[in-house]
């Protein structure tokens, strides 16, 4: 499904993307809209699905967990249903994906410490073969999604 949207929408969801608490009357201002239509088209925006949700973004260091890793799993002959029904109960996880190639999974998890990443690799290697690369730093975080240059 492919929805069509006018460069108003792309200037909206540019400043929604950029501060989502941005206010209806702010972002008026700078595309030249009242706060009204704005509200109009972020709620039609809404109902069509384009917009999916607003998010507080959470320091994983400043609340207790010092390391954030990247863990593949590609996992063995007849678990994978067992581990997406797992999935959903480990709090470590902040980001699951399924995907294509050699490894089945790719999860965005973080934990106290190296102990506590221990801990879990234990739990999944009944689920498959891990690899695990830790976070050094975020170089790139939630980039806004852009205009596609030529489309509507």
């Amino acid at each position: 499904m492919n929805i069509k949207l006018d460069e108003l929408n792309w200037k909206i969801l540019q400043r929604l993307q950029l501060n989502a608490r941005e206010s209806f009357a702010n972002i008026g201002r700078y595309i030249g809209l009242t706060a009204p239509a704005v509200g109009e088209r972020v709620k039609k925006m809404e109902d069509l699905g384009v917009l999916v949700g607003y998010n507080a973004m959470v320091s994983h260091a400043l609340t207790g967990y010092q390391l954030k890793a990247i863990i593949t799993l590609r996992a063995f002959m007849g678990k994978l249903k067992p581990f997406l029904a797992l999935v959903h109960t480990l709090d470590e996880v902040v980001n699951c994906y399924r995907i294509t190639g050699n490894e089945n999974i790719v999860m965005e998890v973080v934990f106290q410490d190296q102990f506590h990443l221990e801990q879990f690799i234990d739990k999944l290697i009944q689920y498959g073969e891990t690899r695990t690369n830790i976070v050094l730093s975020q170089v790139i975080s939630n980039a806004p999604i852009k205009k596609i240059e030529g489309k509507q």
